[in-house]
């Protein structure tokens, strides 16, 4: 490891061409982003429609598999930084190197999902374990042991869909999610409701549809890398058996500690999803949908930070020390301005994104609606913050520093957030209020440490570079 020869300070050319390039790669990011949360969402959209019982049983059993999912989708997503970074040294050898990674992404995913699937088969008794309410916890075991079966499928995906991105040609998983939504929509309507001659299953319908959904993206997108440039000639599936042990275990190393941030995160926003369950029926189905807005406003900044990974991974790899620091700072206020406009929308118009999950006409339906205005105001307040601590996240990953923020997320998250929380929701008596201003300061402590971290990136020693061959 040597330090890179100090390059001349940016032009403004130079900062408005990589704001440019950030944005290009950032939007189909954002949008398959919106499209894969949209899965989630247009499954709570439905549930909702069978009523408030379904949709709680359905809202606990899909936090329990996300949370498993998003631990194993950190552990493949370790493969785009070290793709970048590869593609930006382009030496000898680039294609081998990179077809390498990916055939060890999709072993992980495999590796990874085999035990999972053992464990959620039991998820009623976890749930049980939790303190949820009996009835609850049967129907959502009922939606796992169908919805389960996604999780290698959609590991997969995301192993697939950082490759094309490290190339900067995500437009390809856009469209192919997007059609999934499709699919995933009508298989529900068939599969749920019982149409077109099929019984109606209800969640299991719901899970099922899901994981054929997942199974259809990866198919698709593995036939488009297979076979289109420019991916082709990686040729990313050839001799997939052969092990690569030394990578397989650098990218554990570079993922476990993106996994546990993610999973710190992810599993934070489920406690608080079992802490609404305890304080009832009413407070859960109406944080589940404020928790789904926020949760798509989100997709915002989460897809400039997967951009600004790649940008900064790119001028890593390639030794550009100023390259680092212009990628870097044009994410990240790119980032955090777009989502000072999603949070005036969720501050200023909460009722009509409500109207699509619940008819706030309903007299039946007021203390949800009112409970989830009330959450939307708390999740519009930490809009920025939520934005600045996932892009220093994005721009950090770039430069493969993944150990510390992940102990900023256990401390923030786990440390601060979930306890305060806990003591405003259940001692001081503010109930799910209490709750989200928790989260909200896990969150800001977050983001003032990550940014911190970015900022001293040198003096920390992070900006180091390989001897080119």
């Amino acid at each position: 490891m040597v330090d890179a020869v100090v390059q001349p300070t940016a032009t403004r050319s130079a900062w408005i061409a990589e704001i440019r390039s950030t944005a290009l790669l950032s939007w189909p990011l954002i949008l398959t982003n919106f499209a894969q949360t949209a899965f989630g969402a247009t499954d709570v959209i439905l549930m909702s429609r069978l009523g408030p019982a379904t949709l709680a049983a359905g809202t606990l059993g899909g936090n329990l598999y996300f949370a498993f999912l998003i631990f194993g989708i950190g552990l493949t997503i370790a493969t785009g930084p070290m793709l970048a970074r590869a593609l930006g040294e382009r030496r000898r050898g680039m294609v081998r190197e990179v077809r390498r990674t990916v055939r060890q992404g999709l072993w992980t995913a495999l590796a990874y999902s085999i035990p999972v699937w053992l464990v959620l088969w039991h998820a009623e008794a976890i749930l049980l374990a939790i303190g949820q309410e009996p009835d609850l916890s049967r129907s959502a075991a009922t939606f796992m042991h169908a919805l389960q079966w996604a999780l290698f499928p959609a590991l997969a995906y995301a192993v697939l869909r950082s490759f094309i991105s490290s190339l900067e040609r995500p437009l390809w998983a856009l469209w192919i999610v997007a059609a999934a939504i499709v699919l995933n929509v009508g298989l529900n309507w068939v599969l749920m409701f019982g149409h077109l001659g099929c019984p109606p299953l209800g969640l299991t319908g719901s899970g099922l549809a899901t994981s054929i959904s997942n199974f259809v993206m990866f198919a698709a997108l593995a036939a488009i890398v297979q076979f289109r440039p420019p991916f082709r000639r990686f040729h990313v599936f050839g001799r997939f058996w052969r092990a690569d042990w030394p990578r397989f275990i650098e990218l554990f190393r570079l993922g476990v500690p993106i996994a546990f941030t993610l999973a710190f995160e992810v599993t934070v926003f489920n406690a608080a999803v079992f802490m609404m369950g305890v304080l009832g029926m009413t407070q859960l189905a109406a944080h589940s949908i404020a928790i789904q807005i926020s949760a798509l406003s989100f997709m915002i900044p989460l897809g400039i930070s997967q951009a600004s990974t790649v940008r900064v991974g790119l001028a890593y790899g390639a030794g550009d020390r100023e390259g680092i620091r212009v990628a870097g700072w044009s994410g990240y206020l790119l980032g955090v301005a777009i989502m000072a406009v999603a949070a005036s929308v969720l501050l200023l118009a909460p009722r009509t994104l409500i109207s699509g999950f619940l008819d706030t006409t309903d007299p039946k339906n007021r203390e949800v609606v009112d409970l989830a205005v009330t959450f939307l105001a708390c999740a519009g307040c930490f809009q920025l913050l939520d934005a600045a601590q996932v892009m220093g996240a994005g721009v950090l990953r770039g430069l493969h520093d993944t150990r510390i923020p992940m102990i900023f997320a256990a401390v923030g998250y786990w440390g601060l957030g979930l306890p305060v929380g806990a003591l405003l929701a259940f001692k001081v008596g503010l109930g799910g209020i209490g709750i989200w201003i928790g989260l909200a300061t896990g969150i800001g402590i977050l983001a003032v440490l990550m940014t911190a971290r970015w900022i001293m990136r040198e003096r920390l020693g992070l900006v180091r570079f390989r001897t080119l061959a």
